[in-house]
C-alpha cells in the first residue's frame, strides 16, 4: 500500500475508531450466546446492533463470547466448538493480568478442542478477549 494511502487509513482510524461490537465482528442480525460474561454496557451494545443474543447454546450460533478465569474452564471450548457455524468464532474473556490463568492457557488448549487463535483485544479496562475459530481446513 503507497505511504499516502496508508497514513489516510490510518487518519480515518483515529478520528473514527470502531466501536467494540465492531471490532468483534458482531454483524446486525448474527446469533450470539453470551455466557459468564457480566457485562450490562456489552449486552446494550449486542441489541443496538441489532444481534439476536441469547444466554444459552444452541446450534448454528455466528459467535459466542463466554468468560473463563480458570484452565478448569477450557474444556467447554469443546462443546462450544460444535455450536458455533463453521464460519463462526469464540470469543474466550478473561480478566487481565492473572498468573494463573493467561491467554498462553487458551491458546495452548485451542488445539485439543478444535480450535485456533486469531485476534486478542482488549473487551474492556479488566478483560482480555481471544477469538477462536474452526480452522479453514476443516470446515
Amino acid at each position: 500500500m503507497p505511504e499516502k494511502k496508508k497514513k489516510a487509513a490510518f487518519d480515518k482510524d483515529v478520528r473514527y475508531p470502531r466501536s467494540r461490537i465492531e471490532k468483534l465482528g458482531v454483524k446486525p442480525g448474527a446469533r450470539v450466546a453470551v455466557l459468564g460474561v457480566e457485562d450490562a454496557a456489552f449486552l446494550e451494545e449486542l441489541k443496538a446492533q441489532g444481534a439476536v443474543a441469547s444466554a444459552r447454546v444452541k446450534g448454528g450460533l455466528d459467535l459466542v463470547f463466554v468468560g473463563m478465569t480458570a484452565t478448569r474452564d477450557l474444556p467447554r471450548l469443546e462443546k462450544l466448538r460444535e455450536a458455533v457455524r463453521p464460519a463462526g468464532a469464540v470469543w474466550v474473556i478473561w480478566p487481565k493480568g492473572r498468573r494463573e490463568f493467561r491467554e498462553d492457557d487458551i491458546r495452548g488448549f485451542g488445539p485439543q478442542a478444535g480450535l485456533v487463535d486469531v485476534k486478542v483485544m482488549a473487551f474492556s479496562d479488566t478483560l482480555s478477549a481471544l477469538k477462536m475459530v474452526i480452522p479453514l481446513r476443516e470446515r
